[in-house]
């Protein structure tokens, strides 16, 4: 470990190299250790924080105009070092550059709608509200704020809440998966080459004792959390416990619901991506494919045709589509569901478990599988698989189909493939979840909306980013106002005050 790079801790706007331990960060292609992180706690916690309320103090007064032009001239060098941060992303976590690319640009959709500050944080104004008594509102920063963001996106999702966090005048604290650390800190570079004061945005790396450190230190104010639902649970709870505001989003297991009416091979090329993208590490993966009626048979082919065609590689190399799973213990975890649900009477349609890539023997590859006749109880339906694994379930109606998709515990996307309004529109309505796709099989909003599910799938009040990342990242003043004029003063009532 100590020929190899270490990545360290940003703090105050520079390396901090007082990590007395460090972990192996891996190539998921190669099975090798290609750098170290450095493991952060309270310490590091500590004085970042401390740094960060320093700085806060001027950076939330800061004008409006001031912090629009860092998020724009941040903007402009994310998209000049998008390629530099997707290698980094595709070396440590093992998606290929073009979908890491993919991801960095759906985060720089958040930096854009934080360039528009100024008409998003807008306050209200009523004149007159009694006679010559004026109300209106402000919305104004926490002060310091944390985030804690998972491996599958170590781009966009620290970008679902940094931008709207500073750009509202807060200071930023995130703890980034430890599994994928490299790109948070060219992000960190990037803000400082835009001119963000140093403090701002900090980077703490580590495990649990970094998580804890933050959800506990009494001077941050709010957490965001994305990851895994027993996870969210316990950032809440913790963090409401230490009295901060949270917002956690947790884990899911998307259906999309496939009619007799739509077209076929459109929607197994849609899920198949969805499902087998980025290795199915996705929140918003595609899972479960639920075949109404006569949808069934021709959609298992087209799914079969669909999966057998993507090329498993390394993420770098040119012509991959799919690239490995993190670890070695996430690639056990899919073999696991698939050897269970096939020696309990699953049909593999196509079976990922044996895959090999020739020159990466090592690597955490497992390749796309479909399944079939797979019961509701097995683990292969019922949990978060979180790998390229697709399950066909099949149902008679769309009624069945909407009962089957809101009986699961999570409820963060659903999609429906249909040439019908009438079927899309009950779809729409009567599903329970937070994001919903019509002949679209990630229903990811686009920045200027609000990310986030429901049931087991957010633990909170608040959406990610857009609109309801300004108003977790805020907190709301009503100011009441009269001038009167001397001759106009009026003894003080001690009855409670109308509005006449």
């Amino acid at each position: 470990m100590t020929d190899l790079p270490i990545i360290r801790h940003w703090i105050n706007g520079a390396e901090d190299d007082s990590a007395a331990r460090t972990q192996p960060v891996y190539d998921p292609a190669t099975g090798e250790v290609i750098a170290a992180v450095a493991l952060g706690g309270p310490d590091a916690v500590a004085r970042a924080v401390s740094v960060a309320q320093a700085a806060q103090k001027d950076w939330g007064v800061a004008s409006l105009a001031r912090r629009t032009q860092v998020m724009f001239a941040f903007r402009q060098l994310l998209v000049e070092h998008a390629e530099e941060i997707a290698e980094v992303i595709s070396a440590q976590h093992g998606k290929t550059v073009p979908d890491a690319l993919g991801e960095i640009a759906r985060g720089r959709e958040t930096v854009e709608f934080a360039c528009g500050i100024a008409q998003a944080s807008r306050g209200e104004f009523s004149a007159n509200a009694s006679t010559g008594v004026d109300v209106h509102s402000s919305r104004y920063p926490l002060g310091v704020v944390a985030g804690i963001t998972p491996f599958n996106f170590p781009a966009m999702v620290p970008l679902w809440m940094h931008p709207i966090a500073i750009a509202t005048g807060n200071a930023f604290i995130l703890k980034p998966s430890e599994r994928d650390p490299g790109a948070s800190n060219l992000v960190a570079r990037l803000y400082q080459e835009a001119g963000l004061p140093d403090g701002i945005f900090q980077v703490v790396h580590g495990g649990k004792d970094a998580v804890d450190a933050l959800l506990t230190h009494p001077d941050i104010a709010a957490v965001s959390f994305v990851g895994s639902t027993p996870i969210a649970r316990y950032i809440q709870r913790t963090a409401i416990e230490h009295g901060k505001r949270v917002q956690a989003l947790g884990g899911a297991n998307n259906h999309a619901v496939v009619m007799p009416d739509a077209d076929i091979a459109f929607a197994a090329g849609q899920i198949a991506a969805g499902s087998f993208g980025s290795a199915g590490e996705r929140c918003m993966a595609v899972p479960v494919a639920v075949a109404v009626g006569a949808a069934a048979e021709p959609l298992v082919a087209a799914l079969r045709a669909e999966a057998e065609k993507i090329t498993v590689g390394p993420g770098n190399r040119v012509g991959t589509d799919m690239g490995p799973v993190i670890t070695p213990q996430a690639r056990e975890r899919v073999i696991e569901f698939i050897t269970e649900a096939v020696d309990g009477g699953a049909e593999a349609v196509v079976d990922g478990r044996g895959l090999v890539v020739p020159g990466h023997e090592k690597g955490f590859f497992v390749g796309p599988s479909v399944l079939r006749k797979v019961r509701p109880t097995m683990r292969a339906y019922c949990d978060e698989v979180f790998g390229p694994m697709c399950v066909v379930m099949e149902v008679d109606t769309l009624e069945e189909a909407l009962d089957l998709v809101n009986s699961s515990p999570y409820g963060n996307g659903a999609a429906i493939f249909t040439s019908t309004g009438e079927a899309a529109r009950t779809f729409a309505e009567n599903v329970q979840a937070g994001m919903v796709g019509v002949n679209v099989p990630i229903p990811v909003p686009v920045g200027y909306y609000s990310f986030g599910g429901w049931k087991d799938s957010l633990f909170g009040d608040h959406h990610a980013h857009g609109p309801e990342g300004v108003r977790f990242y805020t907190r709301n003043k009503v100011i009441t106002t009269r001038w009167p004029h001397v001759e106009q003063h009026q003894d003080a009532s001690m009855h409670f005050p109308g509005s006449n």
